[in-house]
């Protein structure tokens, strides 16, 4: 089995998201291992731009499997809008695609609002 792993090193914006989107198409897995929505990746499918900010970027190709890892952290409302971003597009997105790793952080409004309170921002 060969593994391919794409790490960014320097800052967030270096395009990991685009380099993932070229390789998907021949991988079996995509795993998205840290972050959370504040990041996000812009990428064409069919000539319509999409904006990434949880899901793996291999979500667009039909043949391979993605996860959202422990590492990530999940905000349900705007991962809600990202997948309905995806099916608008007719990108399937469904257990079969796309599994969430039962140990991701899950933040809520509480605690966005808990942080703007102290001054820290959250996602």
């Amino acid at each position: 089995m060969t593994t391919t792993i794409l790490l960014g090193v320097q800052w967030g914006d270096e395009g990991k998201g685009k380099v993932v989107d070229l390789l998907a198409g021949g991988m079996d897995l995509t795993v998205r291992f840290q972050g959370g929505d504040n990041a996000g990746h812009t990428v064409y499918y069919q000539g319509r731009k999409l904006v990434l900010h949880q899901i793996p970027s291999g979500i667009l190709h039909p043949e391979c499997f993605n996860i959202i890892a422990n590492g990530c952290v999940v905000y349900a409302p705007s991962l809600l809008e990202e997948i309905k971003q995806l099916q608008d597009a007719g990108i399937e997105v469904s257990p079969e695609k796309l599994m969430i790793s039962p140990q991701a952080h899950l933040i809520t409004p509480l605690h966005r609002w808990l942080d703007q309170q102290t001054g820290k921002v959250v996602g």
